[in-house]
């Protein structure tokens, strides 16, 4: 668009090149974001669609961040332990090691629970609750756990567990009626379950503190009971 020599004044923009203009215009751009910010702080605007759902996003993460990087740096914490310590099992750090041994003994009990009537107990265990009496052939095998002694190459001497597992299982158990025999099942069912108990506090007793790891006891080789002290 050319001015002629003899114009004192350009000529008239149409209405649709002002508008044009106008958007095209950075300056006018930027002018004209100034000044929807400053309408918008004096509280003559509203803010613009999605900004209230922006600004309660930051917020949400303001409060809980700290929650979420606390979690996220327990997670990684607990992944680095993990790591450093199976690397110094490897490298000739600290070793910690289960051992079990074995066990049998012999003894003979009725399934028979004094809160219930003798019709409850013989449809409740059956055979199991014959007034004679029937025995078994225990296994037990006693697990125990610890460091492995850099002096000794031993969680715990053998010898030792052979004699607190002699104490606390064959002289209380082998050969012998539990529920007539045994003061414990005086009111308590002989099953495995509790078995494996009366042997884990037995052994608890004559063992160190935190040496014991876990009883298993076999009834049969179909029957079989752990117990963890739990």
């Amino acid at each position: 668009m050319a001015w002629s020599q003899d114009t004192k004044s350009p000529p008239t923009l149409s209405a649709r090149s002002k508008v044009c203009l106008t958007h095209r215009t950075p300056a006018t751009r930027r002018e004209r974001a100034r000044a929807r910010e400053g309408r918008g702080q004096a509280g003559g605007e509203l803010p613009r669609p999605g900004l209230a759902a922006a600004q309660t996003g930051a917020r949400f993460r303001r409060q809980h961040e700290p929650a979420l990087r606390s979690r996220r740096g327990k997670r990684r914490r607990l992944r680095a332990w993990a790591w450093k310590t199976m690397s110094t099992a490897g490298s000739g750090g600290r070793r910690w090691a289960r051992v079990s041994r074995l066990v049998s003994f012999s003894a003979s009990h009725r399934l028979h629970s004094n809160s219930l009537s003798n019709e409850e107990n013989l449809k409740l265990f059956g055979k199991c609750n014959n007034p004679n009496g029937h025995g078994h052939n225990y296994k037990v095998v006693v697990t125990v756990h610890g460091e492995i002694d850099p002096v000794t190459g031993m969680v715990m001497n053998l010898t030792e567990l052979k004699k607190y597992m002699e104490e606390a299982i064959l002289k209380p158990l082998d050969h012998k009626n539990l529920d007539l025999d045994v003061p414990y099942f005086t009111g308590v069912v002989s099953t495995t379950e509790n078995v494996a108990v009366y042997i884990w506090e037995n052994l608890q007793k004559l063992l160190p503190v935190g040496v014991l790891y876990k009883v298993k006891v076999y009834e049969t080789d179909n029957n079989i009971v752990v117990y963890k002290g739990e």
